[in-house]
């Protein structure tokens, strides 16, 4: 089963990303609209053999391909194991049932109490700004999220949050999706308003991977509304591999610090991308280089189809106790598990 249809994501990306005519589009619609979702194009474009399409498509049946343009020009030609790669590229491992892998491994479906808004934790809820990514990571444990009740319309905004503005413990907004920057600037700019003007909000957190994926979409109209608001902003970003920090990405970090803008990264633990010392220890330096503050090791939520990924709990503490031999502590990412029901992550 097809757990994200086209005809959905169509009607995200027309309603919540209000995508213009081509010819109106912002650069960064352009890109987000011309990603590669084909997983033959993928393959041919990455001059991989036939041997892996029947996977590619096996998998893609069941999370449909998204890579941009710009995320496919930082993959090494030809490399299967390319750790840009093995984060998009689906494979028939997707889809072999395994227990304990499910669809809702955080349980978050017990913690929505309006249309787009999940509260796990005290004192900050979570804002489903956008139901579409610029890239489709094979592990997201959001891969059967339904989206299809969670893409309020602004009347239905309104009504969630009525419940913010009537809970004075909430202090932190957290923007998230999908990819809450793959809203458009008008949708984000108007839900910043309505959150800046409730007055018990003290900070705006936005989870993102767009400005690794398509640097182009930290443009003037983002900037904009990001740097205009009374509330503290915090952009945590999602960078797995060195690899993926450009030139391109790292001006667009420089011009979000510019505009006030507190950048983490999180990072999650992956089996063939990041799963050693020397992987984890570069991107800590490139992620400081480039302005951005290591936040979270996670390790991998276990979601259905992802199993692939596991690293198990012993080796992903090996691992830190590797780092922590080599990396001053302001470089070394807290390694965490989400354990549903807990009031936080919780520390391994």
């Amino acid at each position: 089963m097809i757990t994200r249809s086209s005809a959905l994501l169509q009607r995200a990306e027309s309603t919540c990303a209000e995508v213009a005519p081509l010819a109106l589009q912002s650069l960064w619609q352009t890109q987000l609209s011309r990603a590669i979702r084909d997983p033959r194009e993928l393959c041919r474009r990455l001059g991989l053999d036939d041997s892996w399409l029947p996977g590619a498509e096996q998998g893609h049946a069941l999370f449909e391909v998204r890579v941009p343009e710009a995320f496919l020009a930082r993959m090494r030609h030809g490399d299967p194991a390319d750790p840009l790669l093995r984060q998009v590229l689906p494979l028939a491992a997707e889809g072999v049932p395994l227990p304990g892998y499910v669809s809702d491994p955080l349980a978050e479906a017990e913690h929505t109490p309006g249309p787009g808004l999940i509260h796990k934790y005290a004192g900050r809820v979570l804002l489903i700004a956008s139901p579409v990514c610029a890239v489709n990571c094979r592990y997201c444990f959001r891969r059967h999220f339904p989206y299809s009740d969670n893409s309020p319309s602004r009347a239905q905004w309104e009504l969630t949050l009525d419940i913010l503005r009537q809970d004075t413990t909430i202090h932190e907004a957290i923007l998230s999706g999908g990819d809450p920057l793959a809203a458009s600037d008008r949708q984000l700019g108007w839900l910043v308003e309505r959150l800046e003007a409730i007055p018990h909000l003290k900070r705006l957190r936005i989870h993102t991977r767009l400005p690794v994926v398509i640097p182009d979409r930290v443009d003037d109209a983002l900037v904009s509304w990001l740097g205009n608001t009374r509330l503290q902003r915090v952009m945590v970003l999602h960078i797995n591999h060195a690899q993926e920090i450009d030139d391109a990405m790292v001006k667009a970090c420089a011009r979000l610090k510019r505009a006030g803008v507190t950048l983490l990264n999180q990072s999650v633990l992956l089996r063939g991308v990041n799963d050693s010392v020397e992987a984890l220890a570069e991107l800590s330096e490139r992620l400081f280089e480039a302005g951005v503050l290591p936040y979270y090791l996670h390790v991998l939520d276990p979601v259905a189809g992802a199993a692939h990924f596991d690293v198990p709990d012993a080796e992903a503490r090996e691992l830190v106790a590797g780092l922590r031999e080599i990396l001053p502590g302001f470089l070394l990412p807290r390694l965490v598990r989400e354990i549903p029901g807990e009031a936080s992550k919780t520390p391994l």
